[in-house]
This record gives C-alpha cells, sequence and structure tokens, in this order.
C-alpha cells in the first residue's frame, strides 16, 4: 500500500484511540450518565445547553465501535449508561420513540419523534448486537422498524419527517436510514434489512439523485418533487461523497451497478465543493455551480476520506483516477484545519471562507463521523497490508 498513506492512516488512528476516544469517554460523560453536548472553546464541557437525544444515539455507536477496536475497555458500560439515561429522561408516554431535545436540566422541550434520530438508533442496536451480543438492542431495531413502518411510512415511498408536519422531506435521514439497514443486514444476515435498503435505493435512483445534473439534491416536497425555489436546488458535496460510500456498500451485498452514480457524484463534489487553496469541502453549493455557503465544516472532510478509500477499491478498471492520492489530501488536510484543538482530543468545528476558525467547539455528534473514517480507513489499511502479504507469497 502506499506509504504516504498508510502513515496518514496510522497518525489519525493513534490520534482517534490515544485522544479523543479516552477524553469523550470520560470527560464527555456527564454525571446523570449522558454523553455531553460538546466541549466549548476553553476545553470544557458545555452543561448549559440542550441535549439532542440523536447524540446519546452515537455516542453508543462510537462506544460499541471504539471497545470492538480496543481503543477503551469499558464501552459496555457506557452504552449501558446512556441507554439508561434515554429511558430515564427521553420516554414519553404513548410515543414508540424517545424525545427529540432536552434542555440542560433533563426537561423535555421538543417530544418529537423524529426520523433522523431513529436512524442513529438503529444504527447504534446494530453495533450493540455486534459487539456486546446485545439481544434486547436486536430486539430495540426490530420493534423500531414496525413503528416507523406504521406510523411515519407514507406513500409514494420513503418515511416522514417524524410524527410532525414539516414544508420538506430530504434525503438526509433516508441516508442514514440507509447506512442503519445496510449494517443491520451485515450483522445478522436477515434479509428483511436489506429489503428495506432496497426501498431506499430505489429512492436515491429515482429521486434523491439529480439525473440531468449528476448530483444529490437535499430537499423535497411531499410528494417527493424537488422543492420549489432556491432549496430544491441546495447541493451538499459532503453528502455526495457520504452516498459513494454507501453505494459501494449495498453493491458489495447485491451487486447494484452503481460505478457510475459513485463516479458522478464523487467527481462532482469535488468540482462543484472543493475549495482549492485549503483541499477542504464547502458546506453548500447549488447545481448551477454557486457557493451559496462559504462555511466549511469537518465532517465532510471525513467523507471523502471513506469515498476515496471506496473508489479505490471498487472503482471499476477503466478508471485510472488517483483516488489514493486523494485519500491521503483528505486524510491531511483533515489533520491540518481540524485536529488542532490545543485540547487534547478536541477538534475544530468548522473553517470559514478564507479558512479562519469560526467554530471551535467540539460537538460530540461529529465524532461519529471521525469515528467511522478511523474505522474505514484501518480496515483499508488491514486489507491491502494483507493483500500486498499474499501477493508476494
Amino acid at each position: 500500500m502506499n506509504k504516504e498513506l498508510s502513515a496518514a492512516i496510522k497518525n489519525y488512528v493513534n490520534w482517534l484511540s490515544k485522544d479523543a476516544l479516552p477524553l469523550w469517554s470520560s470527560k464527555g460523560i456527564d454525571k446523570d450518565g449522558s454523553s455531553i453536548e460538546q466541549f466549548n472553546a476553553t476545553g470544557l464541557p458545555d452543561l448549559m445547553c440542550n441535549k439532542r437525544v440523536r447524540v446519546q444515539a452515537r455516542q453508543m455507536f462510537v462506544f460499541s465501535a471504539a471497545d470492538q477496536q480496543s481503543w477503551i475497555n469499558n464501552g459496555f458500560d457506557l452504552v449501558s449508561s446512556l441507554e439508561s439515561f434515554c429511558q430515564k429522561y427521553a420516554t414519553i408516554p404513548g410515543k414508540s420513540h424517545y424525545a427529540h431535545i432536552l434542555n440542560a436540566d433533563n426537561i423535555v422541550i421538543n417530544p418529537n419523534t423524529d426520523l433522523y434520530d431513529i436512524a442513529f438508533f438503529l444504527l447504534a442496536y446494530a453495533w450493540r448486537y455486534h459487539v456486546f451480543n446485545d439481544l434486547n438492542a436486536l430486539k430495540k431495531a426490530n420493534s423500531l422498524l414496525n413503528a416507523i413502518d406504521f406510523n411515519l411510512k407514507e406513500s409514494p415511498g420513503g418515511w416522514m419527517e417524524g410524527d410532525y408536519s414539516s414544508e420538506h422531506r430530504r434525503q438526509n435521514p433516508h441516508m442514514h436510514l440507509f447506512e442503519a439497514f445496510l449494517t443491520l443486514y451485515q450483522f445478522t444476515n436477515d434479509g428483511k434489512w436489506l429489503a428495506k435498503a432496497g426501498e431506499i435505493y430505489c429512492l436515491f435512483e429515482t429521486t434523491f439523485f439529480d439525473h440531468k445534473n449528476k448530483v444529490l439534491l437535499e430537499f423535497f416536497s411531499n410528494d417527493w418533487k424537488p422543492a420549489a425555489g432556491n432549496i430544491g436546488t441546495i447541493v451538499e458535496p459532503g453528502h455526495m461523497m457520504e452516498w459513494v460510500w454507501l453505494l459501494r456498500q449495498y453493491q458489495k451485498f447485491t451487486q447494484a451497478p452503481v460505478d457510475n452514480y459513485c463516479h458522478h457524484l464523487y467527481h462532482n463534489a469535488l468540482r462543484l465543493g472543493l475549495d482549492t487553496s485549503s483541499n477542504l469541502l464547502f458546506d453548500e453549493v447549488n447545481t448551477s455551480g454557486d457557493i451559496t455557503k462559504t462555511s466549511k465544516r469537518c465532517w465532510p472532510m471525513t467523507e471523502w476520506i471513506k469515498a476515496s478509500l471506496a473508489q479505490a477499491e471498487h472503482s471499476n478498471t477503466n478508471d485510472t483516477y488517483d483516488y489514493i492520492s486523494d485519500a491521503v489530501t483528505a486524510l491531511s488536510s483533515l489533520t491540518e484545519h481540524y485536529l488542532t484543538s490545543p485540547h487534547q482530543g478536541q477538534y475544530i468545528d468548522s473553517i470559514g471562507e478564507n479558512n479562519e476558525v469560526i467554530i471551535d467547539n467540539a460537538p460530540a455528534s461529529t465524532l461519529y463521523h471521525l469515528v467511522v473514517a478511523g474505522l474505514e480507513a484501518q480496515k483499508f489499511s488491514q486489507k491491502f497490508t494483507m493483500d500486498s502479504i499474499k501477493n508476494y507469497a
């Protein structure tokens, strides 16, 4: 494997395992057993802000995966604490899922059932089952699927944003449901999860992917037409990269012909969204190629890492683009611009138009992105090291 990529992956995984995970699994846990929402710029936990319940689910995933990788050794206890917190403070009588937001005193201030939240609980349940053989987590995943099919399923496809009215429907919650369904299939080999993923793949082909402009659209009307006005032209380069990685996962299980989708998503994300002055991705552009948000958050870089590695592994033989070089660039740019907090294990959230720091808080929710990128990078490194050994032998 490319020595530069191997070194970049090693350095990144070392940062995750030696700095980030020890911090978030200790000082990142509040006295009530919940994950804090963020560390502030001074390096201290922010205990005064609201708590998004989805953060608890994301951290369940993080600590499960970290325990599997031996980056921490108390993952089961942390996950159990997060689950107990949700049950104690976020349970809503008569509802099949937890509330959306609590305040700093753990009082429900938004009781809505939210599809985006549900996607991350499904992902967390999958990993809890996989790592800890948690049969109760698998039971919860099955119950949650039944609940969203009964309460949130809507013709002509997909699920509603939640149990509340919404002006638009989004691809984003469905993208994360796609991830959760694929993960549940991978860990259980139960075909119903792959079938559910297939429903979302159909939505991607017929709705989310703009076949004219070869990009991913974000916002839609309730009947899945592109939303009226400027919002219907919004494109997020980070999400396009994320779909490249997910489509390659789906291809592994189904042999679906995703090469063209992945090629267009990947290269148009760079064509429309790459800031060449920093090798960072803009948060938002539009189908006309205008930059509509000049900020550059941390998480899209993790998606570029995952997409470049997936393309390097799976793109067809006619594609001679150097995805390995992109992976090195993405890892280096992530490290240079975002992993520079003076507080060990923390990270910068957002960079401005001129590459200045504009948000130096470290949101807990970003750790999910950082960990998945670490898992994929390490898996890629291990796979191609083993392949090299086999080829040499």
